[in-house]
């Protein structure tokens, strides 16, 4: 190989290096300008299999990748987010929605001064100059979708123009004419290098690069092109590994329709080129591939979208469930790890809103056991407080599960709305975890009640109702304050919070009081104190929770 050889190897090498960042880049910027759109996306998903399509396509054009998509539909499956039937439909509009990245790639096929590559320099400049001066988050989203956007066609570029000394080459010729005459091996090709470099986007762009040269042919650039479709599934599949059985059904329809899908066409576009030959054997240009990619993906939609059912009973037929039908306990931390699925770390918006989902169900599971130590306390019951210290432990993994969670999302490409809110769920964890250490408190002053056999005077027994009920309803606002992000629970928070503050200074005169007048013991007077004043400090925890999220509003 010669010096000018390896120079132009280099340059294919880097150019797809570019194509891979730049599209990277873009997915990163429309992600984080989508924002909370995306959370919106998620919500359509009805058991309307239609608008799922529709869902799984935009989601799809967003993030640039049908892998990416289907490995979250697994993830999304087996958090029990989203059912079978559901997901069918995204898969099948991932495969619609990854045709956006093949249109824009085609778009070099227009007139020099319309094609991208021309004005690419000037779209990074004005991307950079955003990206490093605009003080505006959403200019600066706009400046890296710019980026992505350039850096992709400068990448194109580089591709194109390290082939172009060889488009005459006899080795492309009889290396396609190969592939053409073989359909099963022009499939194998495309399945493997869109399996390697785990991006159908990816591999087609570069067939659509080497048919910008003129080296590609009708007849194998449509067998590449199925084979393409085959191998995307390669990363939901690998995904799948570790997952439930209802997630692994979702990989196994997704290969499902992808190789039904290959089938139907292969076999129509084989009897067409037997009839064709010249046809067959004609150049194929980058935006026939984008037309024939798109109609492609459409029809095996429309074709397979009546039997999706069926395709859910295969997939059940393929991947067996072995588990007992005896009902099992269900273990509140499995639940947690799999709604913390890592698969939804692919899209920054979906990993927020399942933390986000998370810490409120780490909070209400808390209000629970604070409502068991309030209950332990009022009827002595040792079975009550033996159930706080169990949860107890379970509230702090929760508290481990989530932290770890969250880092590893604020590491992701966010807005700078996301990264608030993101530094506030971990700051909400922990005050949900100081309400935790607050209910174990209030439980261990209960067994020492029960231990040393101490009753409370009957007003005593009332007052203590009333404040915790007070504190119980501040905590209970500041959780559905989270959920759902409303100033009017943040407002019920801080009603709440005050009437604990102004009992717990007038039960601790009126106690006194009592103690003056010998109408209680010491011993009941201490535990009595001590519980209101963890009650006291459960309300404000509640006022921070509440306060971060009318920091957001």
């Amino acid at each position: 190989m010669s010096l000018k050889d390896l120079g132009l190897l280099f340059q294919f090498v880097g150019g797809l290096g570019m194509f891979l960042y730049g599209m990277n880049v873009m997915a990163d910027g429309l992600q984080k300008s989508a924002g909370n759109r995306m959370k919106q996306l998620l919500g359509f998903l009805t058991n309307n299999r239609l608008l799922a399509i529709i869902v799984g396509a935009l989601i799809t054009a967003i993030i640039q990748s049908s892998s990416a998509t289907t490995v979250m539909v697994v993830g999304f499956v087996n958090a029990s987010i989203i059912n079978l039937t559901q997901a069918v439909g995204v898969i099948m509009g991932a495969n619609i929605g990854t045709t956006i990245t093949s249109w824009i790639v085609s778009m070099n096929e227009f007139s020099d001064a319309l094609s991208p590559e021309f004005f690419a320099p000037l779209v990074i400049g004005i991307g950079v100059f955003l990206t490093m001066f605009a003080k505006s988050g959403k200019k600066k989203d706009i400046g890296e979708i710019a980026v992505g956007f350039g850096v992709l066609f400068i990448g194109l570029s580089f591709m194109s123009d390290s082939i172009t000394p060889y488009r005459d080459a006899p080795i492309f010729a009889d290396a396609f004419r190969i592939l053409g005459s073989n359909p099963f091996l022009g499939i194998l090709v495309g399945a493997v290098v869109t399996g390697i470099l785990q991006s159908s986007s990816a591999s087609v762009g570069i067939l659509q690069t080497l048919a910008m040269n003129g080296v590609v042919n009708w007849n194998a650039a449509v067998f590449i092109t199925l084979g393409q479709n085959i191998g995307t599934c390669v990363t939901a599949l690998l995904s799948s590994l570790g997952a439930n059985k209802t997630a692994k059904r979702a990989a196994v329809i997704h290969l499902l329709f992808n190789v039904l899908g290959a089938i139907i066409f292969g076999f129509v576009m084989f009897l067409v080129f037997a009839f064709n030959r010249e046809f067959a054997n004609a150049s194929i240009s980058s935006m026939d591939i984008s037309i024939f990619h798109t109609i492609f993906n459409i029809t095996v939609t429309v074709i397979l979208f009546p039997f999706a059912n069926a395709m859910v009973k295969i997939s059940g037929l393929l991947v067996k469930d072995n588990e007992s039908l005896e009902e099992k306990e269900v273990d509140v931390l499995e639940d947690v790890r799999r709604h913390l699925d890592e698969r939804m770390l692919e899209s920054p918006s979906f990993a927020v809103e399942a933390a986000s989902i998370e810490v409120v169900h780490m909070g209400k599971f808390t209000m629970e056991n604070l409502k068991n130590s309030i209950k332990a306390v009022v009827e002595s019951k040792q079975e009550l407080v033996d159930t706080v210290y169990k949860n107890e432990k379970i509230i702090n993994q929760f508290q481990t599960l989530l932290t770890e969670y969250l880092v590893k999302v604020d590491s992701l490409s966010l807005t700078e709305n996301q990264h608030m809110l993101i530094k506030n769920l971990l700051y909400t964890v922990t005050d949900i975890e100081r309400v935790g250490d607050h209910s174990e408190n209030i439980a261990e002053l209960a067994e020492s009640k029960i231990n040393q056999k101490v009753n409370f005077s009957k007003e005593a027994e009332k007052d203590l109702l009333e404040i915790s009920e007070k504190a119980g309803l501040a905590f209970e606002n500041a959780i559905e304050a989270r959920d759902t992000e409303s100033i009017d629970f943040v407002r019920k928070v801080a009603k709440y919070e005050d009437m604990v503050d102004d009992m717990e200074e007038e039960l601790h005169e009126k106690h006194l009081e009592r103690l003056s007048n010998q109408n209680c013991g010491v011993a009941s007077g201490v535990i009595f104190l001590d519980i209101i004043n963890n009650l006291e400090r459960i309300s404000d925890h509640a006022l921070n929770i509440s306060g971060y999220v009318q920091d957001e509003l």
